[in-house]
Formats: structure tokens, C-alpha cells, sequence
């Protein structure tokens, strides 16, 4: 039984002669929560307002409950979009406003009503029916937006950075609320955002997009712990991995002997747990800020720059005598001075190893 609810294949958009999206494939399951990621123009909006039909498709084939939909109207699609601006009508009720889409349908009034109410009481709404969007806060505006989708009761759900006008404490908010919605309707869910950290709490798969190509798909704890590449392991986590130059001077079987680049005798052995194939001799070794640990084998002598005490955690600027630049995460204000000359260090087990050419894991 195929489970797939939503199905691109070899997806292209083009406007004009310029290609924005490159071949995309993906397979969406049925109540899947799918977060499409990557820094601003990677063209995750685009592929979303494709599957919402608000763009054509250039070439390929977009499928939904397996009906191809490539070129069907929005409306025949029974997908819904709720988008960064709330777009609530300001003469209306939150009332009139969730109603309105049911209301142009000519769904029968009790029907409405039962659907309006419904999803009011799902977003916490009740009391705010009869106001007018002016009386909302950002917030409940979003809410109201999100109910207007519900009432349509759609198979799929898009939102296109639905929190990126709302402040920090809101956004938070209203992920969880979000989140939460989500476990209650067993809906399928596609949500675009820049934000990887919305991106990690949020979504049961991660799809990661840069210049109009996926470059990975996967749940987000897999994402984090298993990168294919450095675009990858520096998007997915926050602080983003450090990157370190290297060269391999030894190799075996299963390991490679790097020598760090700008640190004089430092050198290490790393697993290669990808494919054996040739590489050339300059590498990257990946090591996240949170990876710093007082008792690593790999010693680093850096000069502090700033650090960030953020009560909790406390964030460390460095860097080494090659001008390598480096983040060091650390839950000991005291461990490391303000400025000056200090030592990092951490497992060579907590390190990924990247071929410097193709940006590839090794």
C-alpha cells in the first residue's frame, strides 16, 4: 500500500530562461509533518506554491493521494496555505472571517457554524469570535488565519513562514501551538521557514534545499548526527559546526591521520565511515561548538576573542594562529578568559571529516 500523500517527481521551475528548481523528488506521507529549510532564494516558497498551484510547473509530475494534480486548478488540489501575512479581512469577525471561504463554497449555514466552532475551540478562540482582526494581537491574528485553513478541512496543510512577523517570545509560542495542532488533527503538513531551529522542533522529516536542489532529507536528530555534506552539518545546528582545514598524511583501512591546518603538530585519526573512494589531500574537519569538551585528545592553542555569557551557556569567539575562526560552546563561564591566549580541546570521535573540493562527508 503506498502511503505516500503527496508525490514530486523531477520537479523544474523556471521563469523565463532562469532555472530556479532543479529536479526536485520527494515523497510526503500521509499526516507527515514535512519542513522544507535553507537559506533565503534556495526556492523552498516556490516548490510550496506549486504544490498549492500558485505557480506552474515547468516540468515534471505533482501528485496528491496519488490524483496527478500537475496542473490543476488550486481549488480542485484540497490543499490550503496560510502565509507570513495574516490577510484578514479588517471589516469582518474572527467569526465572518474563518467563515468566509465556507461561506463562497455554499456550505449550508449549520455546517459553518459547526466547522467555525470547531476549529475555535481547537486555537482557543471561543471568546474572540465576534472581534474584529484590529483587536487581536499578532498572535491570535495567526490564530485566525490557521482556523480559516482548518474550517476547509484540506488534506494537506502548507504554511509559508507563517511566524516570521511575530516577536521572539510569540514565535515560540506559537511553534508549540502549532506543534500541538498537528498531534490533534493528524494532518499532513508542509511548512517552509529559514529558521533551522523551527525546522528541528517542529518537523518529523527535514527537507534541506539550497539553489533549487534537496540536498538531504531526513528525520532532524539524523540530520544533526549524520550530515552528507558541510552545507548540511553548518545549517543544521546553532551555533553552526566549525570547519577546520586539514591535510590527510596517513591513511588505513578505516581511518585517515589529518593534520590540521594553522596548528602546529596537531594531528588526529578519524573514522571514514563513507565510501573508500579516492580523494584528494585537503580535507574540512566538522566539530560543533557544543562538542568542546575540557578533556579532548585534540588540542587546540587559540586566542579568545569575545565570549557571550549567557548565564547557562556561555559562547566563545577564537581562533587559531591560521586565522581559523571557531565557536566554542561551554557551560563554564570561568573555563576559558575573556580575551587572551587559552587552550580547546575535544574527541576525535565527535568530529566529521569532509573532502575539501566537493564540500563531500568522507
Amino acid at each position: 500500500m503506498d502511503l505516500s500523500q503527496l508525490s514530486l517527481t523531477d520537479i523544474y521551475k523556471s521563469f523565463g530562461e532562469t532555472e530556479v528548481i532543479h529536479g526536485v523528488d520527494l515523497e510526503v506521507k500521509k499526516g507527515e509533518f514535512t519542513v522544507f529549510v535553507g537559506p533565503s532564494g534556495c526556492g523552498k516558497s516556490t516548490l510550496l506554491r506549486m504544490i498549492a498551484g500558485l505557480e506552474t510547473v515547468t516540468a515534471g509530475e505533482l501528485r496528491i493521494d496519488g490524483e496527478d494534480v500537475t496542473h490543476a486548478d488550486p481549488a480542485a488540489r484540497g490543499v490550503t496555505m496560510v502565509f507570513q501575512s495574516y490577510a484578514l479581512y479588517p471589516h469582518m469577525s474572527v467569526y465572518e472571517n474563518m467563515a468566509f471561504s465556507l461561506k463562497m463554497n455554499k456550505v449550508d449555514s449549520a455546517e459553518t457554524d459547526r466547522r467555525v466552532r470547531a476549529a475555535a475551540a481547537i486555537l482557543g478562540l471561543e471568546d474572540l469570535l465576534e472581534r474584529k482582526p484590529k483587536a487581536l494581537s499578532g498572535g491570535q491574528r495567526q490564530r485566525v488565519a490557521i482556523g480559516r485553513s482548518i474550517v476547509r478541512e484540506p488534506k494537506i496543510f502548507l504554511f509559508d513562514e507563517p511566524l516570521s512577523n511575530l516577536d521572539a517570545e510569540l514565535r515560540v509560542q506559537m511553534r508549540l501551538e502549532i506543534a500541538k495542532l498537528h498531534q490533534d488533527l493528524g494532518a499532513t503538513m508542509i511548512y517552509v521557514t529559514h529558521d533551522q531551529v523551527e525546522a528541528m522542533t517542529l518537523a518529523d522529516r527535514i527537507v534541506i534545499l539550497r539553489d533549487g536542489v534537496i540536498e538531504q532529507v531526513g528525520e532532524p536528530k539524523a540530520l544533526y548526527r549524520d550530515p552528507d555534506n558541510m552545507f548540511v552539518g553548518g545549517f543544521i545546528g546553532s551555533p553552526r559546526m566549525n570547519f577546520l582545514p586539514g591535510q590527510i598524511v596517513g591513511e588505513t583501512r578505516t581511518k585517515v591521520e589529518v593534520a590540521l591546518d594553522g596548528f602546529a603538530d596537531v594531528t588526529m585519526k578519524l573514522a571514514r565511515g563513507r565510501d573508500r573512494r579516492e580523494t584528494s589531500a585537503a580535507v574540512m574537519v566538522g566539530i560543533r561548538p557544543e562538542h568542546f569538551t575540557a578533556k579532548g585528545a585534540v588540542k587546540l592553542p587559540v586566542h579568545v576573542d569575545l565570549v557571550e555569557d549567557l548565564g547557562g551557556t556561555s559562547f566563545a569567539y577564537v581562533s587559531g594562529k591560521g586565522g581559523t575562526q571557531m565557536t566554542v560552546e561551554t557551560r563554564d563561564a570561568g573555563s576559558l578568559p575573556e580575551r587572551g591566549e587559552a587552550v580547546v580541546s575535544f574527541d576525535p570521535a565527535s568530529a566529521y571529516l569532509f573532502e575539501a573540493a566537493t564540500e563531500l562527508r568522507l
